[in-house]
């Protein structure tokens, strides 16, 4: 193996229900209603796929266009900074890059949202990539975002692996060839991540797993 893809909200970072609630938060601004339980499990998509769903609009439009940007206003301003890695996540990356694997983050976050993650998480300085919702036509479920990471490795599909938390990844990932392994910290059911190579609860228990996983050959 030479690189891992990685997937960052609720992957790595606690970030799902954070997502979810600037959402709601915008909607109310916009005067839409949405409903938390509703974006909640459209979280991992892009905003180019959440938008239209929950609203009817599209991103190309002027208000769809204000309303993704305010959101991630929204997410930076009142959100990102109660957020936090989940347990084991920084040493699983260590692990990783001790053993010499490229790490490119796979993400449908814009990269304003992205890497603002990642230096909230504490994880910023051990990625050595990523593409993110600018280098790609589709995000998520669509292999896009994947592809554009894998070019970044400079790898083949069987020369790497995913790590990822919805059925969003698990199809990208599939869609792009790419083996993935599967967390539920995001709040995913077994049955809802069925693709997954591998599934675990969270970094720290794949960590515990290393030698036994696709991470470890």
């Amino acid at each position: 193996m030479r690189g891992v893809l990685l997937d960052v909200d609720g992957t790595l970072i606690d970030s799902n229900d954070a997502h979810a609630q600037a959402w709601v938060d915008v909607g109310r601004e916009f005067g839409y209603g949405i409903a938390f339980d509703k974006v909640r499990w459209l979280i991992g998509m892009g905003g180019d796929k959440v938008l239209p769903r929950l609203t009817g609009l599209e991103e190309e439009s002027d208000e769809g266009s204000k309303m993704l940007e305010r959101r991630g206003e929204i997410f930076r301003a009142k959100y990102l900074l109660q957020l936090h890695a989940f347990p084991g996540a920084r040493e699983l990356l260590e692990r990783l890059r001790r053993d010499g694997r490229t790490l490119v983050v796979a993400t449908s976050a814009s990269e304003e949202d992205m890497k603002a993650l990642l230096r909230q998480g504490g994880i910023a300085d051990l990625i050595e990539d990523a593409a993110n919702s600018d280098d790609a036509e589709e995000s998520k479920p669509a292999p896009d975002i994947v592809q554009a990471a894998l070019k970044k490795v400079g790898a083949a599909a069987a020369e790497v692996v995913m790590l990822g938390d919805t059925p969003y990844d698990v199809k990208a990932a599939l869609a792009a060839g790419v083996q993935i392994i599967a967390l539920r910290c995001g709040g995913w059911k077994d049955e809802e991540l069925k693709g997954a190579s591998e599934i675990h609860d969270d970094p720290a228990a794949l960590l515990k797993a290393y030698e036994s996983s696709l991470l470890g050959s």
